[in-house]
């Protein structure tokens, strides 16, 4: 009996086009890999991000690859011994030493062959790997099924007959890369017995004052009197063990504890990772162990009546307490995953936990991520939500594609289920979207699977039958979506379920003002789009093309939204006064435009997150954080990790504590045969949002100016003592602030123009600052805006913060510098005579130099 070895088969890799002899073996640029980074790294094709060179690379995708490598086979002392390859990339087929021993059609499912018989011991061992077209083979497989309806949003359709990453076929965010080869690692394994999987099941007490954890450990044994010893660790020290038999190739455990330390969303508590090992022993051997990190926590979907309101809730409750989920939607951070690193990732996760965001949605169109980004999820408290990897489309059912599917779900889930991050679980992005908006057979009241394999929507037996299951069986304490959206009668109900609110920007493509009216129960997809940084765009654009203007070929190549031109420049002209040059200027237009648009339906979402039975709006996911690559889109980070002006709106507005005004206006006739002399109330309602779990008390402050003059109009204290209640928004005022007679220049209770009128909200706790909002008058573009004569941006001597100071109110300032090192904790501020808004900073020097751009500076 020998212990299980693992050996990295890392080294030594060379590639080729296959089936030409002309072709030569050439290094691989890493490991793993996939054929664009090679190509790139041996000098063949460009870099498909710069200008429009992804037209030029096309042809990649529709030829034959060919790897292969060889390794010194280990001494033989050995029972068995497995290949492992955890990711193939898509079509393979795999020689070793000369004989087939694997072929593949998913680039999601691990595979383990045993190459017992074939390895050669001490001697070189060489293994090839051959990749298929996924692009020519998918086409294959839809003229092997003509009966089936092949259509889709976004990409061929032939990618719905072939389980590889979907956005690689394009989307309309990202190029048309497709990739192939090793792209995750591959080992060679030795070893007498194994543990094959392990697991655990957990249970918390209602009370939280006690939990129970029951490990499992899958065996493959080839002794009889083998035995596990499963540990618990927690801080680096060991809380409990116990040693168990192997029977029928299992051994289970179960420990309880008293007093857990339970797993929280940051924000509501602290993240402990405890660590369950277990110990393969026979003969008082060990022949093999294995870990798993997890996170003592409970959670639930709450989905039930609301007191006021038609509909259902739908919460997510972690711990007994409800949580109001504001986040990004989650899309592949590179179109080649391998050069996606480890820091990389913790370095996405971080900058969404210092955004404030509370969840990440992992979208069904990617790939299931790597470790280190559930990982950081885990370390960091960030919520998960995850598809199954179904997007936008009518997947078929033959029955290979089934069995690949059960197979890939069941992979995927035992390897993602022990992340305490990961809440909840869907079927599929959109796809009962598309079955809707095409007209395919969808009868929710028909329950029986066999006729929805025989329908025009067959995939529904995918989602409704077969994932289930697999959760059921393998995860079953973690709540399971069909889809997302769903819930409703349609996929656009606004009372049950989640919501993608897409009628900003696409649909019916409302002013962005009216997002109150368009709230879903959870609305986990909406966004705005805008250009990235001046510096990102000179990734694609050197500073001497001619292309390196809004409108040009290349700028209209890096976004792939269909009619782009007409949606950016709909909002922007309704909205704001912009120019399109200096590039510098309309690239800071698109970015307040899309930081408008989404901090209002933040403000006006959380407002409805309203205490318990009125959980009217529970948590919104904005399209999109990051990119996959330098170009324009819905993200509000940039592919090089540079956060656009909404990042930091998003952030202000999913702080614990916040202040929310909107400006309403009523409309009275003096009588009804009148339509001059119509009294025109202009009113601002006021809020505050708690998300935290302790009651706050504090004074309301309002302020307002005269944006043309500067001069203070207002001071007043509006409530001392006021009580925000936990975890909910309060409302606190509704006041005048103009009364006007339309068609006359009369004038009561103000002289001053409401487009003139800027106001400022405070909370002060214990005389302290503890959230602010400031409230223009919109569309922006009516706003006589003014160039301030005393904007004054002053650092601290520790180069860690610098103070803001101006004579007039500033719509959207945002501070930048030379130096791509400095990274500010805010930006994009309104400010106001008076005050002094400071903002921290890291990286900044003393010989750079702070620039400010702001709304009207052009004018």
């Amino acid at each position: 009996m020998i212990k299980r070895s693992v050996f990295q088969i890392e080294e030594n890799w060379t590639f080729r086009q296959a089936n030409d002899e002309s072709s030569p073996l050439l290094p691989v640029s890493q490991f793993p890999t996939n054929v664009h980074l090679d190509l790139i790294a041996n000098g063949l094709i460009p870099e498909p991000f710069f200008s429009s060179k992804e037209d030029e690379v096309q042809w990649v995708g529709e030829k034959s690859w060919e790897y292969q490598t060889s390794f010194v086979g280990p001494s033989k002392c050995y029972e068995k011994a497995v290949l492992a390859f955890e990711g193939l990339d898509t079509y393979a087929s795999v020689e070793l030493n000369g004989r087939d021993i694997l072929k593949t059609d998913n680039m999601f499912i691990p595979e383990r062959v045993d190459v017992t018989k074939l390895l050669k011991d001490g001697e070189d061992n060489q293994l090839t790997i051959t990749f298929q077209s996924a692009f020519l083979s998918g086409k294959k497989v839809v003229e092997r099924y003509p009966d089936h309806l092949w259509g889709c949003w976004n990409g061929d359709p032939s990618r719905l007959a072939v389980r590889k990453a979907q956005y690689h076929y394009g989307w309309d965010w990202g190029p048309t890369l497709l990739t192939c080869g090793p792209w995750r690692p591959i080992a060679l394994e030795t070893y007498s017995s194994r543990i094959a999987d392990l697991s655990f099941r957990t249970d918390i007490d209602a009370s939280l004052k006690s939990a129970e954890v029951i490990a499992k450990a899958d065996i493959e044994d080839r002794c009889s009197s083998s035995r596990v010893k499963f540990g618990i660790y927690l801080h680096g020290g060991e809380i409990s063990s116990e040693i168990v038999a192997v029977n029928d190739g299992h051994a289970v455990a179960t420990f309880r504890t008293q007093n857990p330390e339970l797993w929280y969303p940051f924000g509501y508590g602290k993240q402990p990772i405890y660590t369950l090992k277990a110990t393969l022993l026979a003969d008082n051997q060990e022949l093999d162990s294995a870990s798993k990190s997890f996170g003592l926590r409970s959670v639930k979907l709450i989905e039930r009546e609301l007191k006021d309101a038609s509909g259902t809730s739908f919460f997510f409750q972690i711990n007994n307490i409800p949580i109001f989920c504001g986040g990004s939607n989650w899309i592949p951070a590179d179109s080649f995953i391998p050069r996606i690193t480890p820091q990389k990732y913790r370095d996405w996760v971080k900058l969404a936990l210092e955004g404030n965001q509370v969840m990440l949605r992992v979208w069904g169109g990617g790939i299931f991520e790597e470790e280190a980004f559930y990982d950081a999820c885990d370390e960091m408290g960030v919520l998960v939500w995850q598809d199954f990897l179904f997007a936008c489309g009518n997947y078929p059912t033959h029955d290979e594609f089934l069995d690949s599917v059960y197979r890939e779900a069941k992979s995927n889930v035992k390897l993602l289920r022990h992340h305490p991050s990961i809440i909840v679980w869907a079927g599929n992005n959109e796809d009962y979207q598309y079955a809707e908006s095409t007209g395919l057979d969808y009868d929710p009241t028909d329950g029986d699977p066999g006729n929805w394999l025989s329908s025009s929507f067959p995939a529904r037996y995918i989602y409704e039958e077969l994932l289930p299951t697999v959760i059921q069986e393998l995860a079953p304490d973690t709540p399971y979506r069909y889809g997302s959206p769903w819930g409703g009668k349609t996929t656009t109900d606004q009372s049950i379920g989640d919501l993608h609110q897409w009628n900003v920007w696409h649909g019916t493509q409302e002013k962005y003002q009216n997002f109150s009216s368009l709230s879903g129960r959870f609305v986990s997809e909406f966004g705005m789009e805008a250009l990235p940084s001046l510096r990102t765009i000179h990734s694609f654009l050197p500073l001497d093309s001619s292309d390196l203007y809004s409108q040009s070929l290349t700028m209209d190549h890096h976004n792939k939204a269909a009619g782009h031109e007409r949606r950016l420049a709909t909002y922007l002209t309704e909205n704001i006064r912009y120019p399109f040059t200096p590039l510098a200027q309309y690239i800071y237009s698109t970015q307040l435009m899309q930081a408008e648009c989404l901090s209002t339906a933040y403000r006006l979402w959380k407002r409805e997150w309203k205490g318990p039975g009125k959980e009217y709006c529970a948590g919104a996911l904005l399209w999109q954080l990051d990119d996959c690559w330098p170009g324009t889109s819905w993200s509000i980070v940039d592919y090089y990790l540079r956060p656009k002006s909404a990042y930091f709106a998003v952030k202000r507005e999913l702080a614990h504590l916040t202040v929310g005004m909107k400006r309403i206006v009523e409309e009275r006739a003096r009588d009804k045969y009148t339509k001059a002399y119509v009294q025109e109330i202009h009113k601002i309602e006021l809020w505050a949002v708690n998300l935290g779990l302790e009651k706050r008390i504090v004074n309301v402050i309002l302020k307002a100016w005269d944006v043309v003059t500067g001069n203070q109009t207002l001071y007043k204290n509006i409530h001392e003592d006021f009580i925000l209640e936990p975890n909910r928004s309060t409302e606190i005022d509704v006041f005048e602030l103009l009364i006007r007679l339309k068609g006359s220049n009369e004038r009561k209770a103000s002289d001053h123009n409401e487009i003139k009128t800027v106001i400022a909200a405070y909370l002060i706790e214990n005389g302290t600052q503890v959230a602010r909002a400031v409230n223009w008058f919109e569309p922006l573009k009516y706003v006589p805006l003014q160039k301030p004569k005393a904007l004054k941006m002053e650092v601290a001597s520790d180069m860690k913060s610098f103070l803001i100071e101006t004579d007039i109110p500033v719509k959207g300032l945002v501070v930048e510098c030379e130096n791509d090192e400095v990274r500010f904790e805010d930006n994009c501020v309104d400010c106001v005579p008076g005050e002094r808004v400071a903002i921290g900073v890291s990286g900044l020097g003393r010989e750079d130099e702070l620039t400010a751009r702001f709304l009207g500076m052009e004018l």
